[in-house]
């Protein structure tokens, strides 16, 4: 029967040490498997300002998994409905947008995991493994798949400074991340999150963050975009002309 695939990204936080991977804009199958050869432990998919059709994500997905990649995402938004789209594609990392309550928090998090933990659909289909499983193996493998579920809190609105407390009770978020530009933005400096004002901010958060025991994206992930990669290594080429 199926069993649910390892996420590396949950394995390298258990393990104390970091996970490595790219961030894709764009669907192209052929750049997760060019990257496969360097063997990466994920694939951060951005679902909330790429142009990903269903079946893009899912072959983006399909692609990573037998380059050994976990696939993670952004979402557009926090709905019970579109996340779920994502997780029954493969994905197996979430990452919500906008989170500025501790509601927002506590609905992201039910999206992504099963219950008891949270209230996620089941299908019969690629993120389920077609339905697979013996009917006595699904109590376990419900299990198995939150423990191999990522959850990330975007913070990007100025209301996380008086909501962060909150919104760190929430149980089943793995990490937090800040939205530096749309952050900015909330503060009302609109594209300068360089701004003194707006990094003592974003630091304050940070610190708040790991004095509570919990951890950013930085603590256990590396990653770039692949389009950066692209124009950086254009450069290079450019500058010997």
């Amino acid at each position: 029967m199926a069993s649910v695939r390892e996420n590396r990204i949950k394995t390298a936080i258990r393990e104390g040490r970091k996970a490595y991977g790219y961030n894709l804009v764009f669907p192209s199958p052929w750049v997760v498997e060019v990257l496969g050869y360097l063997d990466f432990d994920f694939v951060w998919i951005d679902g909330e300002h790429g142009p990903w059709s269903l079946d893009q994500l899912e072959d983006i997905c399909r692609v990573a998994t037998q380059a050994g990649a976990t696939p993670v995402a952004r979402v557009p938004d926090i709905g019970s409905s579109t996340i779920l789209r994502f997780l029954d594609r493969g994905v197996q990392g979430i990452m919500g947008p906008h989170i500025g309550t501790k509601a927002d928090a506590e609905q992201l998090a039910k999206a992504c995991l099963f219950g008891p933990e949270g209230d996620r659909s089941f299908g019969g289909n690629r993120g389920s493994e077609y339905d697979f499983i013996a009917p006595d193996e699904k109590v376990q493998y419900y299990k198995d798949s939150n423990a191999n579920m990522l959850v990330g809190a975007l913070l990007e609105d100025k209301s996380v400074i008086d909501e962060l407390d909150g919104i760190l009770e929430v149980p089943g978020i793995d990490y937090y991340s800040i939205g530096h530009n749309d952050f900015a933005q909330s503060l009302g400096y609109p594209g300068d999150y360089t701004n003194p004002a707006v990094q003592d901010a974003m630091n304050d958060i940070y610190d708040r963050i790991r004095k509570a025991g919990k951890k950013v994206a930085g603590d256990f992930m590396v990653t770039d975009w692949v389009h950066a990669m692209l124009l950086n290594a254009g450069k290079e080429l450019l500058a010997g002309k």
